[in-house]
């Protein structure tokens, strides 16, 4: 037996062994949790693979460790409490000996089997640690074996409740498929959800997020469409009926903008693409295109028929909003350019209004009978007066003739 330094006096070692017991009980709760932690007892029933495996292996290994430096340690901790059991007051040898095993090199764990290139053929006798050194070692495996398993609980939080919303969709995707007749979900996508499950088991640290992302838009694009088209048999007669109503205000409009392009282009010149574009004949003919109005809810709920124009819901919605969107395009394309087109006569007549405030101002300051004044005067009054008016060159004239004015001042 190695000395440990002066004997302990017997105050100092019944109250080393207190400190010490509650330091065992406390260790062993400790481990006692790490082992039933949900994660643990995941991971030690799972048949992992890859970078998982390796992290879990070595989790493994420093558990093992941390139970043999605690079975060494309790072990060391109950020949103590021997010892101090012998005699109500200990004498001299059993305070050295209490010494030595609470504060000494008194803790010699089981030898770990060394690999065979790292073998002696002599005898190596492992040196002893003392408790506190066995608790660090403890510590330090026992930290290691939480960072393993905060990791992978990390892993798992970041992709479950991901892969829980997939397999949600694809449940709500396969119901809605179901009651509009549509074609049910592909195989692929039940067996991707499966391999990305089985991945999330088996190696969740390697875990393909992409692969799951990838899915999940997938999913959302089909679940999006089959839920528009959902809503679209549930309230297909109202839509049909205020698209055709949209429709009456497109030609409307478009009949103002052609009335205004007739009569603006009379005293205005218009390039060839100030035109109405008219879209009401096609809007209405791809109209006409989707099933009647007057589709009543009880059909419109079930599976439609073969053959009825428009194909299945899913398609419908398609259509139909895609018809709405260009009637509202073309509803607000014909009622620009008409506002446009007013605009044109509101600029004629905006020049002409500064064309004849600039020959009052000229009357004031004696300009009106200047030769040149009088020139540019003549110009700006010929292109704004004349039809079609021609409204860049009539600006440049009012601009020429008010720097005639004004001296270059405004």
């Amino acid at each position: 037996m190695q000395p440990a330094g002066p004997p302990m006096s017997g105050e100092g070692a019944d109250h080393a062994l207190r400190t010490r017991g509650e330091e065992r009980d406390r260790i062993s709760g400790d481990l006692l949790d790490l082992e039933s932690h949900t994660s643990f007892q995941l991971l030690k029933g799972a048949a992992l693979r890859g970078r998982t495996l390796t992290a879990w292996a070595s989790a493994q290994e420093a558990m093992t460790r941390v139970w043999t430096l605690y079975d060494a340690y309790r072990g060391v901790l109950r020949q103590a409490e021997e010892v101090r059991a012998r005699r109500a007051r200990p004498g001299p040898a059993e305070l050295e000996e209490l010494t030595f095993l609470l504060m000494g090199p008194s803790v010699r764990p089981a030898a770990e089997a060394e690999p065979v290139e790292r073998r002696s053929l002599r005898p190596s006798p492992a040196d002893g640690l003392s408790l506190d050194e066995t608790v660090t070692r403890m510590d330090e495996a026992f930290r290691s074996v939480g960072e393993t398993l905060t990791e992978i609980d990390a892993a798992w939080t970041a992709f479950l409740p991901a892969m829980e919303s997939a397999a949600a969709r694809l449940d709500e995707i396969t119901r809605l498929t179901a009651d509009l007749g549509e074609p049910p979900p592909a195989p692929g996508h039940a067996a991707e959800l499966a391999r990305l499950r089985s991945t999330a088991t088996a190696d969740p640290l390697d875990f393909p997020v992409a692969d799951l992302d990838r899915l999940g838009a997938t999913l959302d694009s089909r679940l999006t469409d089959l839920s528009r088209a959902d809503a679209l048999r549930r309230s297909y007669g109202p839509r049909h009926a205020a698209l055709t109503d949209l429709i009456a205000l497109v030609r409307t409009a478009e009949a103002e903008a052609r009335r205004t392009h007739l009569l603006v282009s009379v005293k205005i010149l218009l390039p060839s693409s100030a035109g109405p574009r008219p879209a009401s004949d096609r809007l209405a003919a791809d109209a006409a295109a989707l099933p009647p109005a007057g589709l009543a809810a009880a059909d419109a709920a079930a599976t439609p028929p073969v053959g009825l124009a428009g194909g299945g819901w899913v398609e419908r919605a398609r259509r139909l909003s895609s018809v709405e969107a260009a009637a509202r395009e073309a509803l607000n394309r014909a009622r620009t350019t008409t506002s446009a087109l007013l605009g044109l006569m509101a600029r004629r007549d905006e020049l002409r209004g500064r064309l004849l405030a600039t020959q009052s101002k000229a009357v004031r300051v004696g300009l009106a009978e200047d030769p040149e004044s009088a020139r540019r005067f003549t110009r700006a009054h010929e292109l704004l007066w004349t039809a079609p008016c021609d409204l860049n060159q009539a600006a440049d004239a009012v601009e020429h003739y008010q720097d005639a004015i004004h001296g270059g001042r405004r």
